[in-house]
């Protein structure tokens, strides 16, 4: 059986959270180059929901959202946990045996109904159990007959008057008698007999239950009696036939049914080992989404967990990156922002270029491996470009911006001025509730001891924007004093007027000081300033040294 869901080898490239364009299309382009020229394990990730913008220009070029990452913590999923052999409850003792012996490393076997969803648990110690019970309790209770047959390699010879479906009898072996008495005396028996055709015709013409004839023939005159006795030949000797009846009990009489301790894939491994170091038992059922199982884990398979693998495309700092870092493995990162605080076990791939988009570093990567993207990729790419340096007019924006947006934008045949339009005048509808377009692409940063939020709004209408000025600030104030920011920041950054017009909750001087300007009602308006990582965060930096 192969474990379900997505396996510990795919790689996920992943922006930042609340992802704004420039970070969800980095992050699909480089996985998409990753896997073109052969590495095919690359998924691009998303840590947030999309903005509208993004989806208008997914949607613009026929893309799909890249896969909603929640976090990387290690998951049961992630384990080489153990996949034994998964028997269905009628199965025999015998086959759950041989199972066993086949593989020394399994301890403990799961036993399912017909829709694999779990029924009990089977260990060797319950099966040598049942085998030493056998030694003063010698009595089969219901016994389906296909076990019967299965475990004797049996036949059935002929049929009694009723069609059997289960055997019960105590297991007589017959054996010589000195007193000539039958070693019989109910018919709830099972007797096990060989070439006795004396013993044989007593037992039927006394209507036992059953008779497993060893390694001989049924005569013709005891064949043709009108019987009630259930007849089964086998080529095993008495001795085996009697060891290998009471291997026919279904595995599910013999399963621990009750206090099960169960995980599923979707589990953490921190809140798995907690539950496993405070238990007693050597192995656990894995079961999937559905309640089926796919697997069991033991105390081993905790020691050395496999950490997901990631990418991280467009930020370079722990706070805004997917939850569980930490316990992830890094292998590369791509960005155009300032160093920040993420650290790496190993040494790892790291670019790190001051231009105004990453997606402009990663069409030049498509430029180094001889690899022209497609016409829909490359106006992926111009798009985020135009997005991430408000067309061309963000402090941030370079010429090898500018240069590779015209470069994309020839290979997918589209104007980058009408994108550019297109982009920013839908990025704002008038509906869209005022807890999407603070949060849209709205960062945490940490700062000399100091924590703030700043969001950022591009548009071409900043004026209607700020007649919603009041319901911003009581969104801004509430997340203030739910995060415990020193100050919250909004970012109405007008493309047309080349300027942001700000709001600021908290701290209001220490930003008065870092921009010179006076805040009025908590507004104030930024000509010629329209990044937030190279106009605001350093300002603010510096200040607070």
């Amino acid at each position: 059986m192969k474990k379900e869901l997505i396996p510990i080898e795919q790689i996920y490239v992943t922006g930042h959270r609340n992802p704004d364009t420039d970070s969800v299309v980095s992050a699909m382009a480089y996985a998409a180059l990753r896997n073109a020229v052969g590495d095919r394990q690359y998924v691009a990730a998303r840590l947030g929901h999309l903005s509208d913008e993004t989806k208008l220009i997914l949607s613009r070029f026929g893309f799909e959202a890249p896969v909603y990452l929640k976090t990387m913590r290690t998951q049961v999923l992630d384990l080489d946990y153990d996949v034994p052999p998964i028997l269905h409850e009628a199965v025999t003792v015998g086959r759950a045996w041989e199972a066993m012996e086949a593989d020394q490393h399994v301890s403990a076997i799961p036993i399912t109904d017909d829709e694999g969803r779990l029924k009990g648990l089977l260990t060797a110690g319950d099966i040598t159990a049942c085998d030493m019970r056998t030694i003063t309790d010698s009595e089969l209770r219901e016994i389906p007959i296909f076990n019967i047959l299965s475990v004797l390699e049996g036949q059935l010879l002929g049929e009694t008057d009723e069609l059997v479906n289960t055997i019960t009898g105590e297991v007589v072996l017959a054996l010589p008698q000195e007193t000539g008495l039958p070693p019989f005396r109910k018919k709830d028996t099972i007797l096990v007999c060989g070439n006795q055709p004396d013993m044989l015709r007593q037992a039927v013409e006394f209507g036992v239950n059953c008779v497993i004839l060893c390694q001989a023939e049924l005569p013709d005159d005891i064949r043709s009696l009108a019987r009630e006795t259930c007849i089964i030949s086998t080529p095993y000797d008495g001795y085996q036939a009697v060891r290998r009846l009471f291997q026919a009990i279904p595995v599910s009489r013999l399963a621990r049914r009750t206090e099960l301790q169960v995980f599923h894939l979707e589990d953490f491994i921190d809140d798995v080992r907690e539950v496993v170091l405070q238990s007693r038992y050597r192995s656990y059922p894995i079961l999937d989404s559905q309640e089926r199982v796919v697997g069991t884990l033991s105390r081993y398979h905790l020691i050395r967990p496999r950490r997901k693998q990631v990418v991280l495309v467009d930020h370079n700092e722990a706070a805004q990156s997917v939850p569980g870092l930490e316990q992830a493995e890094v292998l590369a990162i791509i960005d155009h922002h300032r160093l920040a605080d993420i650290q790496t076990k190993n040494p790892i791939y790291f670019r790190n270029e001051p231009v105004g988009s990453t997606c402009t570093i990663v069409a030049g990567m498509y430029q180094e491996r001889g690899l022209m993207p497609s016409g829909k990729l490359a106006g992926l790419l111009a798009a985020a470009i135009v997005s991430d340096t408000v067309m061309f007019k963000s402090p941030t924006a370079t010429a090898r911006d500018r240069k590779m947006a015209e470069r994309m934008a020839h290979i997918a045949g589209i104007s980058l001025e009408e994108l550019g339009r297109e982009i920013f005048s839908a990025s704002t509808p008038e509906d869209k509730p005022v807890d999407q377009l603070l949060f849209g692409d709205f960062k945490e940063f940490h700062i000399a001891g100091h924590d703030l939020g700043v969001s950022q709004i591009t548009c071409v209408d900043s004026d209607r924007q700020l007649k919603r000025k009041a319901e911003f600030l009581e969104l801004m104030e509430r997340t203030r004093e739910e995060h415990g920011y020193s100050m919250v920041i909004l970012m109405l950054t007008d493309v047309l007027i080349e300027g942001s017009k700000i709001l600021c909750l908290g701290g209001e001087d220490i930003f008065q000081q870092a921009f010179n300007v006076e805040l009025k009602d908590h507004e104030a308006f930024l000509p010629k300033v329209m990044s937030r990582k190279k106009q605001i965060i350093p300002m603010l930096s510096a200040l607070w040294g």
